[in-house]
């Protein structure tokens, strides 16, 4: 058989392949081996036709057998089975993941008490009447809203990490201390560099901790693990391009030169237009939103920015590029911060209700899962998106 015919059908089913496993087309029953795709058929069939002629074209040899790799370790890892724990947050994510994929994950339900004096009365699932955690890998679906639940999660992965388990994967799609990882006064905790201590210091069950997070504020803040964690960052974005596909947004905006420098690759191959937004010096110490480099006039828009606080800034990136003749102005955030409940002001009817659709995802579930339903907000649900993430391994 042609080496470049056997290279062509292992490409054409190596993607089908992995799409089909997004798609949860592709199952596997737990204590059975994987089923054998046609591609794999075809690759048993073909090694021995193409032997001779890889031996007399080593560098197509080559490029198939490193397509054969490739399949079979996507293979290996689409194939890994997970247990689930999850902060009360995230449980609705875990059972969606054990619905959408039974034979990869199976969720256990925790049980997240308290004593009469306040402090932590945790049961985590899976350990009674069986022990199903210990030897598996484990994913715990993290949510950092405030200090206390901090705590008792991480109580609960150091016990996880004591209890004899292949690997634990920590999924903490906002990391919330990623805006203080550096002071100006003495005095003042860094208190990323803190939670890094706390994420290095966990034990080790023989591998690091993998800590996937999603659009992380600060970059840097990767490097401040060490030891027995190490982060696995990656981006909601893929979200909102599924979005922008189907609706009519021509061009994208940035509040600031960072968030451009940050994201503006990402939309690269969508053909859009891009605008950078900044602040200007104004009289005295006012600092005024201004466009600094594209046009907005007849463009619909979306402005593009990791998280969302009060949301000043973006609205008055939003009035500046509806003011210079944009016909529709949207926004999307990573991060619903909206702290005391700052989101109304963007809800219709607000004093800052000038976008079309304000896209999140439901990084901060404490916050989305308020957010009024018939409204300008739309949740993008991270789930498949952490899914997919999961079986790539990636640090930048």
């Amino acid at each position: 058989m042609k080496l470049h015919k056997v290279s062509a059908y292992i490409t054409k089913n190596v993607n089908r392949d992995s799409r089909l496993h997004s798609n949860g087309l592709i199952r596997r029953k737990r204590n059975l081996k994987p089923s054998r795709t046609a591609a794999a058929l075809f690759l048993a069939a073909a090694s021995a036709n193409a032997g001779d002629e890889c031996n007399n074209d080593a560098v197509g040899g080559k490029e198939l057998a490193d397509k054969i790799m490739a399949f079979q370790h996507n293979r290996k890892r689409q194939g890994m089975q997970y247990r689930i724990i999850a902060a009360d947050e995230h449980e609705s994510m875990a059972g969606k993941m054990e619905e959408i994929y039974p034979d990869r994950f199976t969720f256990h339900k925790t049980s997240w008490g308290k004593f009469p004096d306040g402090t932590d009365n945790i049961e985590i699932g899976g350990f009674t009447p069986h022990n199903l955690i210990s030897g598996e890998h484990v994913l715990f679906l993290a949510s950092f809203h405030n200090n206390d639940s901090t705590l008792s999660q991480f109580q609960v992965m150091i016990c996880l990490l004591q209890s004899f388990i292949e690997s634990l994967t920590v999924v903490l799609p906002y990391y919330p201390v990623g805006t203080m990882e550096r002071v100006t006064k003495e005095g003042i905790v860094a208190t990323a560099a803190t939670y890094a201590h706390m994420f290095s210091s966990l034990p080790s069950c023989g591998r690091p901790t993998r800590l996937m997070v999603y659009d992380l504020h600060t970059l840097q803040n990767r490097f401040y693990l060490h030891g027995n964690s190490v982060a696995s960052l990656h981006s909601s974005i893929p979200l909102l391009k599924e979005r922008l596909r189907a609706s009519n947004i021509d061009c994208v905006a940035f509040p600031d030169d960072g968030a451009a420098k940050r994201f503006a690759a990402m939309f690269q191959d969508m053909g859009m237009e891009i605008i950078v937004c900044g602040k200007t010096r104004g009289d005295g110490d006012s600092r005024n939103v201004a466009i600094q480099d594209g046009d907005a006039k007849g463009k619909h828009i979306v402005i593009v920015d990791d998280l969302v606080q009060t949301g000043g800034t973006l609205f008055e990136c939003g009035k500046v590029l509806k003011d210079a003749g944009a016909l529709t102005v949207n926004a999307f955030v990573a991060h619903a911060v909206f702290p005391n409940r700052s989101w109304t002001r963007f809800a219709l009817g607000g004093d800052r209700a000038c976008f079309d659709k304000f896209w999140v995802t439901n990084s901060i579930p404490t916050v989305t899962d308020v957010l009024p339903k018939d409204d300008v907000f739309e949740v993008l649900k991270l789930t498949q998106q952490i899914i997919d993430d999961l079986d790539l391994y990636s640090s930048s």
